[in-house]
């Protein structure tokens, strides 16, 4: 079921539609299925289609840190609670700064 969703949007997107909402559910289906590499040019993608998409950012800076890329994940975190504070959606804001923390973290204890 899950192949054929994603089979279904990179169709989508073979036809010619390309926004930032069909890039975030890509990149979304990929993580449910633990290929965080394949989502992460669809999450760039959708970022770049609407910068100010702060659930984007969220999901981005997932995919980069399962992939073990730290420094960009703390850096689209911080994009994100920047998009999200603009947006005064306090929540994603919350939860992406954890995130960022954590990450802080996980940078510093790496000898």
């Amino acid at each position: 079921m899950a192949g054929r969703l994603i089979d279904n949007l990179l169709a989508m997107l073979g036809k010619g539609r390309d926004d930032a909402l069909l890039r975030y559910s890509l990149g979304n289906e990929y993580l449910k299925n633990e290929d965080a590499a394949a989502a992460i040019p669809h999450l760039h993608a959708a970022v770049v289609h609407d910068p100010g998409y702060s659930a984007a950012w969220k999901l981005l800076g997932k995919a980069l840190e399962a992939t073990g890329a730290l420094n960009e994940a703390l850096d689209a975190y911080r994009e994100g609670v920047a998009v999200a504070e603009r947006k005064g959606d306090k929540q994603a804001a919350k939860e992406m700064s954890v995130f960022a923390r954590r990450v802080e973290r996980r940078l510093r204890d790496i000898p």
